[in-house]
């Protein structure tokens, strides 16, 4: 009996979630469409995030040199941050019928902070503009993604969510080539202006595209379920989420600036962030086509440990060769894990509060992000070396697995299954 009574506020919402199942389109021409507004959300927020590294390494060489780099870091962890924090807010908005209203003008703030950012000469200018405003509209931007896709597919929402997350890669990858060609070409004020452009076009295409599909509800409770987190599956989940994006974003962050301290031409080591997102939109397309089959814990855990590993063996990548392997290895790894990480969640209660309990778990991950790469900055500066800086991301990642398979026992209760 007691076994029975555990968890129960998950096990029977997945079950009511599942007896539902034949009531969303899981396909179709409208469907497919919001898959495509979606992607244009996440090359817009994560994808342009994603670049940091290339501004990381610039800054330190220009704009910002007489700041230390952990300070840099800052801006881009505030970036990272910010992009899963606002959807507490957001998701609960989006769960009371609130859509446009919010998305609208976070698209508008992500352009906007884009240009005056190419206006910015001093370090606080550069943290409240690319910081706060980007991280700020990004979060505005992809708080909805999750959300409305669990509207329009259950499912196949692995493989609608895959190609979601593909976008990210897209945008990661395109992205930092134009920076690094636009640079030297034109300056930074203009390329941070052709940033501002793309991201207006991409955005517009979202905005026309995406649409809910079910009715808005009040479901009983406030802002914050803490009801959910009765449930122990859950509450692990989101510490999991915490200690993952606690070392996730070290290698992006600084493996250009540890390439260049190897040696490696600045005029390549610029690509590792590129050829990283490239490779994480094959994880991320692979992840997904997998996960509707396999379940979405059981693609992203062997795949995160993996990122794990090879956070470890980033720094001792010294050579343009090995750290290539690296970085694609690592890439394809990471993108499986940043593809699904909130599909578990999206699976652990009702789709009319899928909302608020996806963005209490991203803003749980948010802190994570959060003070990552700062960490990772201010061990570099007290050791003098990027591998004291590995041996932490790395075990930050792996502490964040282990989590994932104590929730994911906590739900199955058995070694096999599918969740």
């Amino acid at each position: 009996m007691k076994e029975k009574r555990k968890d129960t506020t998950v096990t029977n919402a997945v079950r009511r979630s599942k007896e539902t199942s034949a009531d969303f389109p899981d396909g179709g021409l409208r469907a497919w469409l919001v898959v495509v507004g979606a992607m244009c959300n996440t090359f817009a927020s994560f994808g342009y995030v994603n670049t940091w590294g290339i501004f990381q390494n610039y800054y330190e060489t220009t704009l910002l040199k007489d700041s230390p780099p952990s300070s840099i870091a800052w801006i881009g962890s505030v970036q990272y941050s910010l992009v899963l924090l606002p959807a507490l807010f957001v998701g609960r908005l989006f769960d009371l019928g609130y859509f446009r209203s919010i998305f609208m003008p976070s698209s508008c703030i992500l352009v906007v902070a884009t240009f005056l950012t190419a206006q910015c000469t001093e370090y606080w200018e550069f943290l409240l503009c690319q910081g706060f405003l980007v991280g700020l509209g990004c979060g505005g931007v992809f708080g909805h993604t999750a959300p409305v896709i669990a509207h329009w597919f259950k499912r196949r929402r692995g493989l609608a969510m895959g190609w979601v997350a593909m976008g990210s890669s897209i945008g990661g990858t395109v992205l930092p080539i134009i920076g690094k060609n636009l640079l030297p070409a034109v300056g930074f004020k203009w390329t941070m202006r052709i940033f501002g452009f793309i991201l207006m076009t991409i955005l517009v295409a979202s905005n026309l595209l995406l649409k809910r599909r079910l009715a808005p509800r009040k479901v009983a409770g406030g802002l914050f379920n803490i009801r959910a987190f009765k449930s122990a599956a859950f509450t692990i989940y989101c510490l999991s989420g915490f200690f993952t994006f606690l070392g996730l974003y070290t290698v992006l962050t600084y493996v250009v600036v540890s390439a260049t301290a190897s040696g490696i031409s600045p005029n390549f080591a610029f690509y590792y962030v590129a050829i990283a997102n490239a490779s994480s939109l094959f994880g991320r397309y692979t992840s997904g086509n997998i996960c509707d089959r396999v379940g979405p814990m059981n693609v992203i855990i062997p795949f995160t440990a993996v990122a794990g590993i090879l956070t470890y063996t980033w720094p001792f990548a010294q050579s343009m060769g090995s750290l290539v392997a690296v970085v694609v290895i690592y890439g394809f790894s990471s993108g499986a894990y940043i593809a699904l990480f909130s599909n578990p969640v999206l699976e652990m209660g009702d789709t009319l509060d899928v909302g608020r309990r996806s963005g209490m778990f991203r803003s749980i991950t948010a802190l994570g992000a959060l003070a990552g790469p700062p960490i990772s900055g201010a061990i570099n500066t007290a050791t003098g070396e990027y591998k004291v800086v590995g041996y932490y991301a790395g075990t930050a990642v792996l502490v964040g697995v282990g989590l994932m398979c104590i929730a994911r026992h906590l739900l199955l209760k058995r070694i096999l299954g599918k969740i």
